[in-house]
């Protein structure tokens, strides 16, 4: 897979570099955000994956969250994708913000027109990574993920559903059960179809309740005004009680007058890549 350097950018003694490539999975050009730290310069490094929000592309989190410093120092190398496959020409892609273009809700579609094209959870678990560990100075075996609101979902339900994957796991504001918030019964009847035994598979809170258990430390922060929060599609009470049944470690911090944007994510971004290297560079 031949990647196209966009651009690239020195940043706290490192390159944020944005590639294209032809992606297999999804069947279109995607683009990512890397983010090579300058020990890469000298050997390979943890590899940790940024999933980003609704309506968002690879350039939210590389120019809002202001994680540089924090990755340069810990030496991790920081990967963040698209939200979705991007001009596949699918009737309706582009009709709302939250379903379709932007919206890829880091599941395996497997409803017509949207399953050839919408496989994020793939694409994020298998491909992407492969393709990383085959151009760039980082270490396979040392992995672990984050991301914000329907990003957190996709960081939880990749960690939940590959135990031993990753190495740790955070969000800010996720979607913590999706069967039951507007936007989840959106993404979720129009990607998977009516039958939602089948959504379980892609909903934090249930896929904890089969969690098998190798070790997960959980770390989750979430803005007390966030309207998301107050609108009910967040519910992250539901996914912490599942945690607290299956005694899985999880960190949940209401942060006092917080709302849920980049603002946000940037006060607490330093807390997150420290969390996650405790464990990629233990």
């Amino acid at each position: 897979m031949a990647l196209k350097q966009i651009s690239s950018n020195k940043c706290f003694g490192g390159l944020q570099k944005v590639f294209e490539h032809d992606s297999v999975e999804l069947k279109c050009k995607m683009k990512f955000a890397i983010y090579l730290p300058p020990k890469t310069e000298t050997g390979k490094c943890p590899a940790l994956y940024w999933l980003s929000g609704l309506s968002c592309t690879e350039q939210n989190f590389i120019t809002k969250s202001g994680y540089h410093q924090a990755a340069s120092e810990h030496g991790l190398v920081i990967i963040a994708p698209d939200t979705s496959p991007r001009g596949c020409n699918i009737k309706g892609e582009d009709e709302s913000w939250d379903f379709g273009t932007g919206a890829g809700f880091y599941l395996d579609a497997t409803e017509d027109p949207w399953k050839t094209n919408y496989r994020m959870y793939s694409y994020v678990t298998e491909e992407l990574p492969q393709l990383i560990n085959s151009s760039f100075p980082v270490d396979p075996h040392r992995m672990s993920i984050f991301g914000h609101s329907m990003g957190g979902h996709g960081a939880l339900i990749c960690a939940l559903k590959n135990p031993g994957k990753y190495k740790s796991v955070s969000a800010f504001a996720p979607i913590c059960n999706p069967v039951l918030c507007p936007w989840g019964k959106k993404a979720f009847s129009g990607y998977l179809g009516t039958d939602q035994s089948k959504w379980k598979a892609y909903d934090a809170t249930h896929l904890v309740k089969s969690y098998p258990g190798s070790q997960l430390d959980i770390l989750i922060d979430q803005g007390k005004d966030d309207q998301f929060l107050s609108d009910g599609q967040l519910l992250p009470d539901n996914f912490i009680a599942a945690c607290t049944e299956k005694k899985i470690p999880v960190v949940f911090r209401l942060q006092e007058g917080y709302d849920h944007s980049y603002y946000f994510i940037a006060t607490f971004i330093t807390d997150h890549i420290r969390h996650h290297a405790k464990y990629l560079n233990a």
